[in-house]
């Protein structure tokens, strides 16, 4: 048997693997794109969010018209923050309020400022300068710090 054969045989099998040099080019492309896409991510994520909070606050507008249509007056409330959970309200805001639960609740305090012929709706997100508006009138406002949303 030959020995060089056999020595020539494990250099082949030992050239096989990846280099130093390849694995630290590879973990920069990695590392490249997730500085990339991390971003993005998140910006897709307070938009989504954000979204979901103006149709929490159109919700809570039918349920104030619906209130109006039975009474012919919305519900008193001074700036009042709206509890998330049905558990949570007390008084007549456990009955004005019953039919409505918002999918943001964790992320956004909403608040609602009425009399008996108009009402006003924000929504501010808890970390953030996010505010949503939506009034009596359906105009919709959003602060410059909403992503993406304008006038919604």
């Amino acid at each position: 048997m030959d020995f060089s054969a056999g020595v020539r045989a494990s250099r082949l099998v030992a050239a096989r693997g990846f280099t130093l040099i390849e694995l630290m080019i590879v973990v920069a492309l990695v590392a490249i794109l997730a500085a990339v896409a991390m971003p993005m991510y998140s910006q897709y994520m307070a938009k989504s969010q954000a979204r979901a909070a103006s149709a929490d606050l159109v919700a809570l507008s039918l349920v104030l018209e619906n209130r109006f249509q039975k009474t012919l007056v919305y519900p008193t409330y001074a700036n009042a923050l709206v509890p998330r959970t049905v558990a949570a309200r007390e008084g007549s805001m456990q009955t004005d309020f019953s039919a409505w639960v918002p999918t943001q609740g964790e992320l956004f305090d909403y608040r609602v400022t009425s009399d008996s012929t108009t009402y006003t709706l924000t929504a501010t997100r808890k970390s953030g300068a996010c505010t949503l508006s939506l009034d009596a009138n359906n105009v919709r406002n959003a602060a410059s710090a909403c992503p993406a949303l304008g006038a919604w």
